[in-house]
């Protein structure tokens, strides 16, 4: 146990120590307060089940996540393809990449590298936010270039100042294989004015599946972001922010490492309320974000001519993004209406060599992508109980392809797309506000992104490239859901369907510049596909301290152009939770189970992976338990996989042969897994 629990002693003595101090100035002024639990499958809160909300400074099981993915796979109905320890690719209901709208702090920062290596969620550390909140389906069109899938916001909240000018929370998580996680938010201020911090560090070694095999996955970050901010009343406030982060990750499903994940960040917002009695708030903002990322086959593991790469090589990638959107929100009787307008540019460039010789390089711009955007969402009450809520929403979208070897070919350049989105939902709820339930259809036509407009090697058949040869997908889907809550009983589930015109599939085969993915490439296509799943959640409390609760997620798909499955969906999956809540502790019994998937199309995928075979089930427990020492500090522990149990997820992608791994062999999960999360507030 000794090997698995590699604690770090000096942080582990300033942690207790730290949680001593906080337990002696609080005993005096003792308040009851429960003790925090440790988070195993997020339920639907709000809206019917249709929106979830999570609050990421609770601790998780498995292990606190180390970036964006791995907090959303708490999240029944997400998944995510593993390349490695951290750094998945985020997956919803089975539809990936753009398709899933992540937004931080209100604005999108959107990643470089052609096979997706830094995912938006890479660059996003879950604790250093207040609240992250997801919009499942076509239900909103408030945010430029609607995703299909659903909608996640990661955001934070101005601090409020009552009896103290400070306030924050601190944690430190360590577990095994050397992971050690620091966090700190912290702000300053007073009612009118205040400076927040908030700073990450996150590291670990190569973990251990079930057999005591090492699978490379190593990695190490960092994040800073701060804020400064003005609020002369109650309904105003101006704030500027800025941010920086960086990071290294080993990929025991990837030919090459990512040796930089850098991020710079700067914006500046504005909100006002009650500005008049139909004017209810207004909202401006405007963010640029610069992503700086490196992939190499050298720096973090020992170089082998593998994946078609003979010598020492690497690949620096960027993307720059300005967000721009100014909305207001009115209201006339019992109607209210959002609208508003958004732009977004983003830039794409690269450049590479052999070793590091990039450096010296030019960066060379391959894209430019240019949207304006106009949106209105009415929400109105039909009678008692009953919500009709409605948008619509029209993107102007410009796409310029800048590579010279596109030019010298004669290929168009310029692809301009005018896409309408919008929908419309009922919310009811009966007299006694026991049970709620929506039904809602929305439509969106997506714009093809740069992953799916220039990583394939070809577009549909008979297009001159891929820049030219896909077309908008176009999305229909209704959604669905009830909740139910009587006594101790709890009940929620959302379902949907969906039609989906022109879906961008990725097929992969053999081509003349065949890639590094085991001799084989993308080639991008659009084929028509069938969608539909649920995700479904109740709990039960026995009595004060005992609680029960199950989860179930299934995902289904089908590619009706070539009566074929779908590819890269997950299996049905469900999640079984025990607590005991005693006083100021707590003990939870966690079991995971995946059913086998048998569903699958053969070399068929997205940018990011491809359906290899058939995959097992499994099932793993974990245990976990809570502390709070006074209102002020607590400690969480947990063991993940207690029975050490040897699997991969259905979606992992299949291991490097230059770390030893047959062809298409997928790599397996971890092993058995111990760790402590220790949080201060102040």
């Amino acid at each position: 146990m000794n090997q698995l629990f590699q604690l770090q002693p000096i942080a582990f003595a300033i942690s207790l120590c730290t949680l001593a101090q906080f337990s002696y100035a609080e005993h005096e002024h003792d308040v009851y307060q429960l003790p925090v639990i440790v988070v195993t499958a997020q339920q639907n809160t709000t809206a019917n089940g249709l929106i979830v909300t999570a609050d990421p400074k609770q601790p998780i099981q498995p292990v606190p996540a180390s970036d964006g993915a791995a907090y959303l796979k708490s999240i029944m109905g997400f998944n995510s393809i593993q390349s490695g320890g951290t750094n998945g690719e985020v997956s919803f209901r089975g539809m990936f990449g753009s398709r899933i709208k992540i937004l931080t702090d209100g604005t999108e920062n959107l990643g470089a590298c052609p096979s997706r290596m830094d995912a938006p969620t890479s660059y996003i550390s879950p604790e250093s936010f207040d609240e992250i909140q997801v919009i499942k389906g076509i239900q909103t069109v408030a945010y430029a270039n609607t995703a299909s899938a659903a909608t996640v916001i990661f955001s934070r909240k101005a601090p409020q100042f009552d009896e103290q000018p400070y306030q924050g929370q601190a944690s430190v998580v360590m577990g095994s294989y050397g992971r050690l996680d620091h966090t700190i938010d912290t702000a300053i201020g007073h009612q009118q004015v205040y400076a927040r911090l908030n700073a990450t560090r996150s590291e670990s070694d190569s973990y251990q599946d079930g057999n005591g095999d090492t699978v490379p996955s190593s990695w190490q970050k960092w994040s800073s972001d701060i804020a400064l901010g003005w609020t002369p009343n109650g309904d105003t406030q101006l704030e500027l922010h800025a941010g920086r982060s960086d990071g290294e990750a080993l990929y025991a499903g990837r030919s090459m490492d990512g040796a930089k994940f850098a991020r710079e960040s700067v914006g500046l917002k504005y909100h006002q309320a009650d500005i008049s009695e139909h004017i209810r708030q207004l909202e401006a903002q405007i963010d640029y974000n610069f992503n700086d990322h490196v992939m190499d086959n050298f720096s973090l593991r020992p170089f082998s001519p593998t994946g078609g790469m003979s010598m020492p090589m690497a690949s620096n990638v960027s993307r720059k993004t300005l967000n721009a959107r100014l909305a207001t929100t009115l209201a006339f009787a019992d109607m209210q209406l959002k609208t508003g307008i958004d732009q977004q540019y983003n830039q794409h460039a690269q450049r590479g060599g052999m070793s590091n010789s990039y450096v010296n390089k030019p960066r060379i711009k391959d894209m430019e992508f240019q949207s304006y955007g106009v949106f209105a969402e009415l929400t109105t009450p039909l009678s008692v109980g009953h919500t009709l809520v409605t948008g619509l929403r029209a993107d102007e979208v410009n796409v310029k392809d800048l590579r010279a070897a596109s030019k010298t070919a004669g290929y168009q350049l310029e692809l301009n797309k005018t896409l309408p989105s919008g929908f419309i939902r009922l919310d009811s709820e009966n007299s006694q506000g026991d049970i709620k339930h929506y039904i809602g259809v929305g439509y969106v036509e997506r714009m093809p992104d740069y992953w799916e407009l220039f990583s394939p090697a070809h577009g549909n058949m008979g297009s001159s490239n891929t820049f030219n040869g896909v077309n908008p997908e176009k999305t229909t889907q209704l959604d669905l859901g009830v909740q139910y809550q009587h006594g101790a009983f709890n009940l929620s589930t959302s379902a949907y369907v969906g039609q989906i015109q022109d879906y961008i599939l990725m097929r992969y085969h053999h081509h003349a510049m065949a890639g590094m993915s085991h001799g084989i490439s993308a080639g991008a296509s659009n084929v028509d596909a069938v969608i539909a799943g649920a995700e479904t959640g109740l709990s039960y409390q026995f009595n004060e301290q005992i609680t029960a609760d199950a989860n179930l997620a299934y995902a289904w798909g089908k590619n009706t152009t070539d009566d074929i499955t779908l590819p890269q969906i997950a299996p049905l999956e469900g999640r079984f939770n025990l607590r005991y809540v005693q006083d100021n502790y707590s003990l939870g019994a966690y079991l995971r189970t995946v059913a086998k998937q048998n569903r699958i199309a053969h070399h068929q995928g997205n940018i990011v992976g491809y359906d290899i075979t058939p995959s097992k089930g499994f099932a793993t427990l974990a245990l976990n338990g809570t502390y709070r020492f006074n209102q002020a500090a607590d400690i969480s522990l947990g063991i993940d996989n207690v029975l050490n149990k040897t699997y991969a997820e259905h979606l992992n992608k299949a291991g490097s042969s230059g770390f030893g791994y047959a062809s298409e062999q997928q790599f397996n999960n971890i092993g058995r897994n111990y760790w402590a999360r220790m949080s201060i507030k102040f």
